[in-house]
């Protein structure tokens, strides 16, 4: 089982009950094709928090969001979402699940065919039939006003740009009012002000929505904007979880190198 150097993780004082986190992942393993990926990991978070998962590429940052996801199984371990361990959960019930999870990928992931008023319509049309087709459009509207893209509804997602794309990508994640939202590289390939667009429209939504999030990423300064605890995983372990304050006064000569290059 992996050594975790955890600093944010407080005992509840004596009486007090700990809250149930949102998400919970404990001693998580997971291998392919006999490559260790991730090494019996743990990691909470809580209504309405952050968490960024850094490190460097092929650390298994993208898996772990799988696995939560319940794309992929864990070889041991449990992912609990509310308190409800997902491995081997029928699909049935796993769908009800990922309905309470928006999910940005790494490079949006809009249909190409669809407008971006489509591209947000999608998971409403799917999976909220209860809905009026009117009341679709309105939510739509909302939603991506809310990420501001109002005025861009009947253009193709290739008549934007990237920092658009993610715009719509997460105004389509929080279609169905998620409880989570996992955040695969937000700023991967956008200029600085870009990055920095999207990291407060996250900040901004985050806020107003209290969801709890984990956002993957190799932009440091994106990780110190919008999460309140970190996690640095390398080799599958996790090195080190604590805020940006306690990962510059480590001593571990991994996290003072990781940051050095960051």
């Amino acid at each position: 089982m992996a050594t975790t150097y955890d600093i944010a993780t407080k005992q509840a004082e004596p009486g007090q009950d700990r809250p149930v986190p949102i998400i919970a992942v404990e001693n998580l393993d997971k291998s392919f094709a006999g490559h260790k990926v991730l090494n019996g990991i743990s990691l909470r978070v809580n209504q309405g928090e952050t968490l960024a998962v850094l490190g460097r590429s092929g650390t298994g940052k993208s898996v772990l969001l799988r696995l939560i996801i319940g794309l992929d199984a864990p070889d041991s371990g449990s992912v609990c979402i509310h308190g409800q361990n997902i491995a081997g959960l029928a699909l049935d019930r796993m769908g009800e699940i990922r309905k309470k999870m928006g999910f940005l990928f790494q490079q949006a992931a809009l249909y190409d065919s669809l407008t971006v008023r489509e591209n947000v319509a999608f998971p409403l049309e799917h999976h909220r039939r209860d809905m009026s087709k009117s009341e679709r459009a309105g939510r739509v509207s909302q939603l991506l006003a809310e990420v501001g893209m109002d005025g861009d509804l009947d253009k193709m997602p290739s008549d934007i740009s990237g920092g658009m794309q993610k715009r719509v990508g997460l105004a389509r994640a929080l279609a169905l009012e998620p409880e989570i939202l996992l955040l695969d590289e937000p700023t991967a390939g956008l200029d600085p002000i870009s990055s920095g667009e999207i990291d407060e429209l996250i900040l901004k939504l985050q806020r107003e929505r209290q969801m709890a999030s984990i956002v993957v990423t190799h932009d440091l300064h994106s990780a110190k904007t919008i999460a309140g605890r970190l996690a640095l995983l390398n080799e599958g372990d996790v090195v080190i979880e604590g805020t940006f304050e306690d990962l510059q006064q480590s001593d571990i000569g991994f996290v003072k190198e990781f940051l050095k290059q960051s």
